[in-house]
């Protein structure tokens, strides 16, 4: 198993994934990644300074990834927990949680002192995974997101 950074060479590979979790749970693509441009360009997007994106890997194959990113509107010390997605062969395995401890490392090595996540129903078994780490259920949104049908708004200090 090997973590490590995203390469321009990933980006078909992670929207697939990210985009077949939607198709697979049902989940709502309108007001969701599923539809955002930036979903076929990650690269790019994790570009920027105080963001990362970590892939795993299993022989070669693509399993999923996860990071953090400075989402605008939130707090300068809290970044985002964005892009946490497995292909059904990775979860179970405890994958998911160390792209997760990955994160939350990186984040405190940054400098940020919370996390902030948006999530959906139809992914429980990550938000479980969320709150096991420390996350806590907010009433309301924190930031200027784009993602409007994300209904489960979490923080968790660093």
């Amino acid at each position: 198993m090997v973590y490590r950074q995203i390469q321009q060479s990933d980006n078909p590979h992670l929207a697939k994934i990210i985009r077949d979790c939607f198709i697979e749970f049902d989940a709502p693509k309108e007001g969701t990644v599923y539809g955002d441009p930036s979903t076929d360009n990650l690269y790019s997007e994790f570009q920027i300074a105080g963001s990362i994106l970590f892939v795993v890997e299993e022989s070669g194959v693509i399993l999923g990834c996860g990071g953090i990113y400075p989402s605008a509107g939130l707090d300068p010390g809290c970044a985002e927990l964005v892009k946490l997605y497995l292909t059904p062969a990775a979860r179970g395995r405890g994958i998911g949680r160390k792209l997760l401890e990955l994160s939350m490392d990186a984040a405190r090595d940054m400098g940020y002192t919370s996390l902030y996540i948006e999530s959906i129903p139809e992914y429980s078994k990550a938000v479980g995974m969320y709150e096991k780490a420390g996350f806590k259920h907010l009433d309301s949104p924190l930031g200027n997101f784009e993602h409007p049908a994300c209904n489960i708004w979490m923080w968790c200090a660093l």
